[in-house]
């Protein structure tokens, strides 16, 4: 076993443990939960060196067989792609833990033993290079967070947890017809092979077939995502979600629909990809400016921070199809940089709900004076997520609009007005939130942070300046990855002539 398989499988061992751990034992369940998802992190610190130096290919390969017939492998490998968000996935884990210590007080080893389930899962689709894992890990990462919020969520979770279950497995399904399609084309389900057979000429789709398998893919990703119309399971999944799964579901699985657009959309279906960014460009801007302005009215605390998910994630899809490294490259790095900001958004939310017991703007106001470090660390989120240089957001959302201006300048500079647009909903729900004269009841009912919660902010805070200011510790491995797959998939948009490069040759 390589290292890659115990931080994969440390979490299932975690999870098998957790759950016969009787209900009058929750510390003990709690401490356990800790522990393991401690030692699973700082093991995949230890990834890091060995995928930074390989950048050009996979690194911790595990390539055995599964199931005899059809041919289905146990095929895992990390990359400059997937490692970051690996890494992500063990970070948020022992925080959502952590958030979740005090306030957790039914059926506590099952809630932890879920969390746990789904990091296995979460780390499973970032890993596989086989499709039908792909899709098994897909279908584990959305079992737990079913279950965390249908149970342990607010007023309106069994509601909330059955859309959200049903958008994913609606997507979910026409995935799996174009992975069985695809192997029935090429009699194997490994990611490698079929991306070598397109390559080669091995494989040759029509142009109908690899629109409709795009299309097939594109879908199940864009609901996870959420992309402009899929999105309306999200605010209800938030707003119900407890403070774990919220942070849990923004900040990584989300990510599994943006990922899964670069991984698999783009060198799989270069073609089709190529033909549907203008419409998908499209509704990335209209996302974006949608999301930022529903935002500016949302009464409700959570409902907002879901909304700017869906313009931030935008971005994301902005800079994915625009083709071009310094977009592809920002698409990624946002990724990560909202699973950071947006992630601490949604516990300072929870630790402001703890207190009051109430997600609606209008219950708050004056909170800095009885919690001013509060005050101070929901500042630095909150210019953290709007964009301010020197933070984390900035980076990602330059490069994001610097590479899709070359493609598309016109959506490029309506998708701007999504970064103006963030500043206004975002400091609006501070000044309302935190500035004023506190009630009474409301100060004597918000004590200001305490050290576990202190624990729980204080990575990711550092996170955000870290990713600002020096965002080469995670750039060249990104960038590597990408400019493999904008070669390999001839999608590369010329920086002088907004063309793609195969089409410039053809030109020549």
């Amino acid at each position: 076993m390589t290292l890659l398989d115990w931080v994969l499988f440390l979490p299932l061992i975690g999870f098998l443990l957790l759950i016969f751990v009787p209900g009058k034992n929750g510390n003990l369940a709690k401490q356990m939960a800790l522990g393991i998802s401690l030692v699973v992190f700082f093991m995949s610190l230890l990834l890091i060196g060995d995928v930074t130096s390989h950048a050009a290919g996979f690194s911790f390969v595990q390539n055995a067989e599964w199931i005899h017939y059809p041919p289905i492998r146990y095929h895992v490998g990390l990359d400059g792609l997937s490692l970051w968000l690996v890494i992500l996935t063990t970070l948020l884990t022992p925080i959502s833990i952590l958030v979740s210590w005090k306030h957790i007080d039914h059926r506590v080893s099952q809630f932890f033993a879920f969390l746990i389930l789904l990091e296995f899962g979460l780390i499973g689709v970032f890993i596989s290079l086989d499709l039908f894992l792909f899709y098994t890990f897909w279908e584990v990462g959305l079992v737990p967070m079913y279950f965390l919020i249908g149970i342990w969520g607010h007023d309106r979770r069994i509601y909330a947890a059955v859309k959200f279950f049903l958008y994913t497995m609606a997507g979910s399904v026409l995935m799996l017809a174009a992975i069985i399609y695809l192997y029935n084309q090429t009699g194997t389900f490994d990611y490698t092979a079929i991306v070598a057979q397109l390559q080669t000429g091995k494989l040759v789709l029509s142009a109908q077939a690899e629109l409709l398998l795009f299309l097939a893919f594109f879908i199940a990703f864009a609901i996870k995502v959420p992309l402009f119309p899929l999105h309306t399971w999200l605010p209800d999944a938030h707003v119900e979600a407890p403070t774990a799964g919220s942070i849990m579901l923004a900040s990584v699985m989300l990510k599994m629909g943006t990922y899964g657009l670069v991984r698999y959309c783009l060198p799989l279906f270069p073609n089709a990809a190529h033909r549907c960014a203008g419409w998908i460009t499209g509704l990335a801007v209209v996302g974006i400016v949608y999301g930022a302005l529903v935002a500016l009215v949302q009464p409700n605390m959570k409902k907002l921070v879901a909304y700017s998910s869906v313009s931030h994630l935008g971005f994301v899809v902005l800079g994915v199809f625009s083709f071009t490294q310094q977009g592809l490259d920002g698409a990624v790095y946002q990724m990560l940089n909202h699973g950071i900001s947006t992630g601490a958004l949604f516990m300072l939310v929870g630790y402001l709900y703890e207190r009051r017991h109430s997600l609606e703007i209008s219950a708050y106001g004056g909170v800095a004076t009885p919690a001013p470090n509060l005050a101070i660390v929901f500042l630095i989120t909150t210019l953290a997520s709007i964009g301010l240089p020197m933070l984390n957001n900035f980076v990602g959302e330059y490069l994001v609009l610097q590479g899709a201006s070359q493609s598309n300048f016109p959506a490029t500079v309506i998708a701007a007005i999504g970064v103006i647009l963030s500043a206004c909903y975002m400091l609006w729900l501070y000044q309302r939130t935190f500035y004023g004269k506190a009630s009474e009841s409301l100060s004597h009912h918000m004590p200001d942070l305490q050290m576990r919660e202190w624990v729980a902010v204080l990575p990711l805070l550092l996170m955000m300046v870290w990713m600002g200011v020096y965002s080469q510790s995670f750039l060249p491995a990104i960038g590597a990855q990408n400019a493999r797959i904008l070669e390999q998939t001839k999608t590369r948009v010329n920086a002088l002539q907004a063309a793609p490069v195969k089409e410039v040759a053809d030109a020549r």
